[in-house]
């Protein structure tokens, strides 16, 4: 690597060299004339943008409430419009240049200015168009300033410097350029595997006639393929030969007899549990530990329980296969419940069965079908003669759902309207001897 005294000596001299050419320019008719041309290409573009733009946003922006694939192209191409300014004058620019070389036979000066409206669009793109953090980070110290040195002419020279800039690891060397080449691509990959992740599970997720196990199943296999395309294309522009990931290979195979063998094990449950569907996202399960919620996400290490409390709760996958697990099925099975109440001895229990029922019917979410509600003789207490009436419904009965309050609450005013009274306690004290006496 060349020492700070050269580089300072090499960075002298292209100054020295761009003021010599300022010199020049300042006293060239031709220069001027294209100064003259860049002026009025900027100013036309100007006078252009000011007409087009306006024109373009009433015909370009839909109706708000419009969500077709149509209408979501037109808003696409509305967030474009700040680049119109720099190309029309880029444009213009690239007009005149023609003429400029057929009368003075150069162009240094103009093709200068070109580079420099292709910087400005540069910069509008960053600053207006891109609206992704990581995007915009990277085009803000990455885009912009290779533009710059484009612009100034020195990108060949900047390139070839860090070509030939080596730098060593151990037996390992490669150029500073390889590195910033590996660095950028292997950001702009995963940005874009990221990107495309997103946009494959939403498409998935919509398909409603897939079963949700097969639906999550797919949106892993999809995750899988893409980030492993990322890699190996990465693998490829950094020139990394991808006959030696079969050491990598063997290297993570020994790693996961050993220290990875939990996260493994994890990962194969959890494509067991995609498979079969014995769980997915949506049931409320409880497990032999006793933790209880419903699967509001399921990741390839842990299934995510979400508690009505609003606690989460992460259960590794080989939980699922290794215990017990009880699936109240959330997701769309039926569950029975049953609520229990008391009648006073003094009622005619055969009337009570009829009553019950109806009354309990009519809940909206009470089903007829596996079996209608029905109301058993459970057997005779104390103080009363002990009922419980079993219906069916879809769902869990917490949280939201208040099923078995609002049975009871039918059961009650059913009994009332029919004057069946529900006891209370009862004691019978009984004294030996004389009564006490105060």
């Amino acid at each position: 690597m060349e020492n700070p005294s050269e580089l300072m000596t090499t960075v002298q001299g292209y100054a020295l060299q761009g003021w010599e050419i300022a010199k020049g320019w300042l006293v060239s008719p031709a220069a001027w004339s294209q100064f003259a041309v860049l002026v009025v290409s900027f100013v036309l573009a100007w006078l252009v943008a000011r007409r087009v733009v306006p024109t373009l946003t009433n015909i370009l922006t839909p109706a708000e409430d419009q969500e077709t694939l149509f209408a979501r192209g037109r808003r696409f191409l509305l967030i474009f419009l700040p680049l119109i300014l720099p190309l029309l004058a880029y444009l213009f620019t690239a007009v005149g240049e023609g003429v400029i070389r057929s009368v003075f036979g150069s162009g240094v000066v103009i093709a200068f200015g070109k580079r420099l409206f292709l910087f400005l669009a540069a910069r509008a793109l960053v600053r207006d168009i891109v609206s992704d953090p990581f995007l915009k980070l990277l085009g803000r110290y990455v885009l912009l300033p290779i533009m710059a040195l484009y612009t100034v002419g020195l990108l060949d020279e900047v390139s070839t410097y860090l070509n030939e800039t080596n730098v060593a690891l151990g037996n390992i060397s490669f150029s500073i350029m390889s590195l910033v080449r590996g660095v950028v691509a292997g950001s702009l990959l995963f940005w874009f595997g990221r990107w495309s992740n997103d946009q494959s599970a939403a498409y998935i997720k919509r398909q409603e006639e897939l079963r949700p196990a097969t639906r999550q199943l797919a949106v892993k296999a999809a995750e899988i393929v893409i980030f492993g395309a990322a890699f190996l294309l990465l693998m490829n522009i950094m020139g990394i030969d991808l006959t030696t990931l079969a050491v990598l290979g063997g290297a993570i195979g020994v790693g996961l007899g050993f220290g990875l063998q939990k996260i493994a094990s994890n990962f194969i449950s959890g494509v067991i549990l995609l498979l079969e569907g014995q769980a997915t996202v949506g049931d409320f399960v409880e497990l032999d530990g006793g933790e209880a919620g419903t699967i509001v996400r399921m990741t390839a290490r842990a299934a995510i329980l979400e508690t009505y409390d609003g606690r989460w709760i992460v259960v590794p996958n080989e939980d699922f296969i290794t215990t017990r697990v009880v699936n109240y099925s959330d997701s769309g099975s039926a569950n029975r419940y049953e609520a229990p109440f008391s009648v006073s001895y003094d009622t005619d229990i055969n009337k009570v069965p009829s009553i019950v029922e109806k009354a309990v019917a009519t809940h909206k979410d009470v089903l007829d079908d596996p079996f209608p509600p029905d109301c058993e003789l459970r057997g005779f207490g104390d103080s009363g003669i002990d009922f419980a009436v079993e219906f069916w419904v879809n769902g869990i009965d917490d949280g939201e759902n208040k099923y078995t309050s609002d049975v009871l609450f039918l059961v009650w005013n059913a009994l009332k309207d029919n004057g069946i009274q529900i006891p209370y306690p009862h004691r019978v004290v009984e004294f030996k001897g004389e009564m006490p006496t105060a």
